[in-house]
């Protein structure tokens, strides 16, 4: 069985504890506005064309995004990062895209990492089939759980999805006692309302339980944007700034009133 990744993170220390190695799999059903991995959005692979300057002169290639990759691959690549992933206490990331979209293969990869000794973790929008969720749990230690908007039809507005399912699962994951990081973008103009963060606070208040070990406050940026031009896909975010500091600060010291330990940053 193979899965189709677009690209390979090693050294990554922002996807779970310790040096990881993330694996980037293409396929999402959202359409969020302020996504910055747009060549994750589709399930398939896809040639796109770039164009290079030096000076005057302008050269254009193609590039392809996305390639497969068995599971055996995936453990290649995790055999040469061993030693930093064992002394940093690091492990396996599978991020997207949804990698729960290629969930056979998720399943697949997941297992054999287990049984290899690594710590493994999903960073997920939690939009997938509960009995998906249901499977992949087993082997998974830590999932990265994005928690975007609670109004549900905002949250349709501006991702292409309802959020009920979304909760469904967020609950099925707490009661399963897999741990988890909540990870909450900060968009302005679009989440950063106070009575959107209030109700997120609300939920992660009642939600407190020894498995729910983080809220990671990410601060919107505009890294993705060159990417839409190369993709031909239309760009949503334009005057849209990142929160300044003060703001990510002040919203830190909000949510550590749940009692959960709170960071600003992946």
């Amino acid at each position: 069985m193979a899965g189709l990744i677009f690209s390979i993170k090693r050294f990554a220390i922002h996807d779970g504890p310790g040096i990881r190695v993330t694996f980037f799999m293409k396929g999402c059903p959202l359409s969020c506005w302020w996504c910055h991995n747009p060549e994750g959005i589709s399930a398939e692979q896809e040639m796109i064309g770039i164009t290079e300057r030096v000076g005057d002169m302008e050269f254009k290639r193609t590039e392809e995004a996305g390639r497969y990759c068995s599971v055996k691959d995936i453990l290649e690549v995790l055999e040469k990062e061993r030693i930093f992933i064992d002394e940093s206490g690091g492990g396996v990331t599978f991020s997207g895209g949804e990698p729960v979209y290629q969930t056979d293969f998720l399943a697949e990869a997941l297992d054999a990492a287990s049984k290899e000794g690594y710590h493994t973790a999903v960073d997920t929008s939690g939009y997938s089939s509960t009995e998906y969720y249901e499977r992949i749990i087993p082997f998974t230690d830590l999932f990265l759980y994005d928690i975007k908007l609670m109004d549900e039809s905002e949250h349709t507005r501006y991702t292409g999805v309802s959020n009920s399912l979304i909760m469904k699962n967020f609950r099925l994951i707490l009661e399963s006692g897999r741990d988890i990081f909540v990870r909450i973008p900060i968009i302005p103009g679009f989440n950063d309302d106070d009575k959107n963060l209030k109700a997120i606070k609300q939920l992660l208040a009642d939600s407190k339980c020894a498995n729910l070990k983080r809220i990671s406050l990410l601060p919107y940026h505009k890294i993705g944007k060159a990417k839409y031009t190369r993709f031909g896909i239309p760009y949503r975010m334009n005057g849209t700034e990142p929160a300044p500091q003060e703001r990510m600060d002040q919203l830190k010291d909000f949510f550590a009133e749940t009692g959960i330990e709170t960071k600003t940053g992946r």
